[in-house]
């Protein structure tokens, strides 16, 4: 009999993710997977898990979850309050939960997303290799409900481990480097210019599928839509209304509003950690 635990509070959205299921994008299926993914490797290391171990990431309010076996979590990425059954525990370092105890997780105090691991992984049925939920396609576990049940794998035997680790801090101002491309000839020297000088910042309707913006406007030579063509994660895509969009983990695989340029994915991390409103400089390279 495996462990397992219910959901108590499902919380404003809570997925289970993974390293998600790049290579799938001929067939339409996005990445998907943890948006930082460094927590994620953390939180697992933590654990002795594996450190592509499947864990669920809470976005700005949290979950609660009782498990029915004494298991042990660590919950890290955005700061959180942490309790076992009301009482304060680490955040940030592993937990002991006992069976049929409650582990609250609760709002974030600086950034986005908190991830939750449990010792043995969260042990959903793998969907083209990866146990994440996709948004936008719909594969993988539904994002969490009350009283949804998830099953845990067998732990593994833990290894001397530390008791806690520095976190990274969510960033205060988000500086995300640009390769130029593929469509910047779409763009006056002027938006080029804007968009290297200019602040914009995160927008509160940013999401999985994508980080969006509010600053000024990007202005185009060209007028009417590209053909559907690739999409890569990191990409910076202008919609009409000029504003840049950064694909996230989420992402469609194809589209058709030109891309100015890339964002290299290791400076994606601080991108899932930044709260609306939080300041963005764009730096081309």
């Amino acid at each position: 009999m495996t462990a397992k635990l219910t959901v108590v509070r499902s919380g404003a959205l809570t997925t289970v993710q993974d390293r998600g299921r790049p290579g799938h994008a001929h067939l339409g299926v996005p990445r998907s997977g943890a948006l930082d993914a460094p927590a994620m490797a953390l939180a697992n290391r933590l654990l002795g898990n594996p450190p592509d171990a499947a864990v669920l990431e809470t976005t700005l309010t949290g979950c609660a979850l009782r498990p029915d076996r004494t298991v042990t979590v660590v919950v890290g990425g955005a700061s959180c309050p942490v309790t076992v059954d009301g009482r304060p525990a680490a955040w940030g370092g592993p937990v002991r939960v006992p069976a049929g105890a409650v582990l609250g997780v609760g709002g974030v105090t600086a950034g986005v997303r908190s991830y939750v691991a449990v010792a043995g992984g969260i042990a959903v049925e793998p969907v083209l290799g990866s146990r994440s939920t996709d948004l936008l396609s719909g594969l993988g576990p539904a994002p969490l409900r009350d009283g949804d049940v998830l099953p845990l794998g067998p732990p593994a035997p833990r290894p001397a481990l530390p008791a806690a680790a520095p976190w990274p801090a969510p960033p205060a101002e988000l500086t995300l480097p640009l390769r130029p491309g593929p469509r910047t000839e779409w763009f006056t020297p002027a938006a080029l210019r804007t968009l290297a000088s200019a602040t914009y910042r995160v927008s509160q309707h940013s999401n999985r599928i994508g980080l969006r913006t509010e600053g000024p406007s990007l202005e185009r030579v060209r007028t009417g839509e590209l053909p559907s063509e690739g999409m890569v994660l990191g990409a910076v895509q202008v919609p009409p209304d000029g504003r840049p969009v950064v694909f996230l983990h989420d992402h469609p695989t194809t589209g058709g509003y030109p891309v100015i340029g890339v964002v290299p994915e290791p400076a994606l991390a601080a991108a899932a950690q930044a709260a609306a409103g939080t300041p963005i400089r764009f730096t081309l390279g």
